[in-house]
């Protein structure tokens, strides 16, 4: 049975899709079966992998909108063991449609249900807000990783989504664990980084990857190419943290 992590932060542009984007052909890449999710309507991962967002007929927010089967909504083998259900601008419109649905905050999970067990990890990329399209993702998901910034506000804005992955643990999901922090755009050069990595180390009660994502060219450029940074540049430091950190991943799955 596939695992499904959820990618979180309500904070933009902490390298939440860019964790999503790297992690998942990380893992495709160790011989994992991958299934990519983008809840994210402005669709950055499925351009990240080459997907012209725009043409596609079957996105994640006709899935939603019970417009079409989840079979129908995934691309098959964007690369060899990876597969995806895109998104584009068209999801935005959703949160609102979805007012008057019965039990709206499962939509995904039953979708997910039917084809759970095909993938070795299931990873779903949420929007930067503590929205519906979020809570469904949530209530899918059996874990959350949350990619922070090494930056001097790292902290601000993530009790809330604790609290938040809390309430939906209590009310919607028992199941739904945190299965760690992974800290992005760390700069070895300042001390600033080091010190935000021992300052939320000491205030969050979490696990915290030992893989330390750095600011590095080739991941910033991989996207515009739309390529994930293994086939981009798979010798570049980025590559290689995010191969590190799918290891990670995949021996804190066996325990």
């Amino acid at each position: 049975m596939g695992k499904v992590i959820a990618i979180a932060n309500q904070k933009g542009g902490v390298g939440k899709t860019t964790t999503a984007i790297n992690l998942s052909a990380a893992l495709a890449k160790n011989k994992k079966k991958v299934l990519v999710v983008d809840s994210d309507p402005q669709g950055n991962a499925t351009s990240g992998f080459g997907i012209n967002k725009n043409e596609q007929e079957n996105t994640i927010y006709e899935l939603l909108l019970g417009e079409c089967s989840i079979q129908e909504a995934i691309i098959k083998n964007v690369y060899e063991n990876l597969s995806i259900i895109p998104s584009n601008v068209n999801l935005a419109a959703a949160e609102v449609e979805m007012i008057d649905v019965k039990e709206k905050e499962y939509i995904l999970k039953k979708e997910m249900d039917w084809i759970k067990d095909d993938y070795d990890y299931i990873i779903i990329d949420c929007p930067p807000s503590l929205s519906m399209l979020t809570v469904n993702a949530m209530t899918t998901a059996d874990s959350v990783i949350v990619p922070i910034q090494c930056e001097y506000y790292a902290l601000e804005g993530l009790s809330q989504l604790i609290f938040t992955i809390n309430l939906v643990r209590d009310r919607l999901n028992d199941k739904l664990d945190i299965d760690g922090v992974v800290f992005t755009m760390y700069d070895s050069r300042t001390n600033l980084s080091a010190q935000v990595v021992e300052n939320v180390k000491e205030n969050l009660q979490q696990h915290v990857y030992e893989t330390l994502i750095p600011r590095n060219i080739r991941l910033a450029e991989a996207p515009s190419f739309g390529q994930p940074i293994c086939i981009y540049d798979p010798k570049s430091v980025g590559a290689e943290k995010y191969d590190a950190l799918a290891k990670e991943v995949i021996k804190q799955n066996k325990k």
